[in-house]
């Protein structure tokens, strides 16, 4: 019957919502988790971060020198957050109410919606982007808005099918879909091989002024791509049994992050030979056309085929974890499948309303940086919390907010913990004052660091900080803690918060 259930799974739809997962369900292992998110990554829109060095001015060398130490440092940041689903077997938006309270933990969800709706948005963009353009060079089929709709459709429907089917289905496109854009990926560096220059200088060299802005600026935008996965990784790690070494849970994160570097760097040297060839497309910020005006003829079919499956799994991972979420910041109103839909039919008017009512592209790029400034400190938090507490967790009391009831170790007042919420806003809004986008965002405290934006390391050391200091000056109480009581600090209290029960309403 085991076995059974295990073949059936990939065409059945998944039925669990955010409540804990059974141990005798959690069959998942690290490698799954590291295909789950490289495949999310592996794909056009990475390569387009990829392309960033070289629109801000910089040289090939000084671009891959920028997008490794993003990749590498956000990767470090992203890791543990992979753990929080194996412990306690639900996704990461309700484990943060260990840290932020049971209501508290709405935050994680709302920036999770924000975050998928943004990735999604541009996954669907670029890809249907670029399989129009591989099309229209391919076989002549005309660049419209009618066949630019009907390939976001395609992509956007194809993505919502794979998020209400679940997991299982999710994880077996993401299977193919890492062989295959990796392969592709692969196949385009052998197809660039001949006009590329590792000597391609840029327009901005080191020792330059604006140098540092620019490449600083393509560093923390490739530690976005990383970063961008913190509140998503407990929905698919919540399949892992909580046994598992945390090592390989470590290692599987990080090692698909450093796996990015494959359409990073295909989007990095691309970039520089569509820099020298066509450099209208790199100063207009249309990566994706200006690598089909220099594609040689044979790879037009590659670039089509990973259109469609860099767009299908980019959208997967995006969607499939908000459609999760919302169902258990409305329990009563809405089921997984019945959020991943409405999530899915808004997100998807959204892509054509934003694409050709208000050309909205490029402001949604700007939103995701964003967005990624609100959501680190989150994760900042959380994993403070987490070495705090030695990876000690009541599962069973985070669940207080999904069953309706009110309580447990996790109830803080009325449901909020005000020490992780303390740290997290003033850190959030500080560090949206810190962004510098040049032409497209600059914060209120922008231009204090000579152009160069430093919101990234402001508003993680800023939360870290603040969190630090507020559970020493108001510590929690005991019960939130394991037999080996907290790490660094001192327990407050224990027996301060009531016992689980039911709200009347809830009755």
């Amino acid at each position: 019957m085991h076995n059974n259930n295990k073949q059936q799974s990939i065409t059945q739809i998944e039925t669990f919502g955010i409540e804990q997962i059974p141990d005798n369900e959690r069959q998942a292992k690290p490698l799954d988790l590291f295909r789950l998110i490289f495949g999310g990554a592996n794909t056009f829109s990475t390569a387009v971060l990829g392309s960033f060095p070289v629109i801000f001015g910089l040289s090939f060398q000084a671009g891959a020198w920028a997008i490794l130490l993003g990749v590498l440092v956000g990767s470090l940041i992203l890791a543990p957050m992979g753990l929080f689903g194996a412990l306690n077997g639900t996704n990461n938006a309700v484990s943060s109410g260990a840290h932020f309270g049971v209501h508290g933990r709405i935050v994680g969800s709302f920036l999770s919606l924000l975050t998928a709706i943004a990735f999604f948005s541009l996954s669907v963009w670029s890809s249907g982007d670029a399989l129009v353009g591989g099309a229209k060079r391919l076989v002549g089929l005309p660049e419209t808005d009618l066949s630019l709709g009907l390939a976001y459709g395609l992509f956007a429907t194809l993505v919502l099918i794979v998020c209400i089917y679940g997991f299982r289905f999710m994880l077996w496109v993401n299977k193919i879909a890492v062989w295959a854009a990796s392969l592709l990926f692969l196949l385009g560096l052998f197809a660039f091989a001949g006009p590329f220059d590792a000597a391609y200088a840029g327009s901005v060299q080191q020792g330059q002024a604006g140098f540092w802005a620019a490449f600083i600026g393509a560093a923390l935008l490739a530690m976005s791509n990383p970063v961008s996965f913190g509140a998503f990784l407990g929905d698919w790690s919540r399949y892992i049994p909580r046994q598992t070494s945390q090592k390989r849970i470590l290692l599987a994160v990080i090692g698909a992050q450093i796996a990015t570097l494959i359409p990073f760097f295909f989007g990095l040297t691309t970039a520089t030979i569509v820099a020298l060839q066509a450099p209208d497309y790199i100063a207009n910020y249309n990566y994706v056309g200006g690598l089909l005006a220099v594609s040689p003829s044979w790879f037009f079919l590659p670039v089509c085929l990973l259109a469609v499956i860099g767009g299908m799994s980019t959208g997967t991972t995006a969607l499939y974890g908000t459609g999760l979420d919302m169902s258990s910041v409305l329990p009563r109103l809405l089921s997984r499948v019945q959020a991943t839909l409405l999530i899915g039919l808004l997100s998807i008017a959204f892509i054509f309303i934003g694409r050709f009512a208000f050309n909205l592209v490029q402001s949604v790029s700007t939103f995701a940086v964003l967005i990624i400034t609100c959501t680190s400190p989150w994760m900042v938090i959380m994993l403070l919390g987490l070495l705090i507490r030695r990876g000690f967790y009541r599962a069973d009391d985070l669940q207080v907010f999904t069953r309706g009831q009110r309580g447990g170790a996790y109830w803080f007042h009325n449901g909020w913990n005000w020490r992780g919420m303390g740290a997290w806003i003033p850190s959030a809004l500080v560090g949206l004052g810190f962004v510098n986008l040049p032409g497209q965002f600059v914060g209120p405290l922008g231009e204090l660091a000579g152009g160069i934006d430093i919101s990234l390391p402001v508003t993680l050391g800023l939360a870290a900080a603040l969190y630090l200091i507020l559970l020493v000056l108001f510590p929690e109480p005991a019960e939130v803690y394991g037999p080996q009581g907290p790490r660094w600090i001192k327990a407050g209290r224990a027996g301060a918060q009531p016992i689980t029960q039911e709200t009347p309403e809830a009755a």
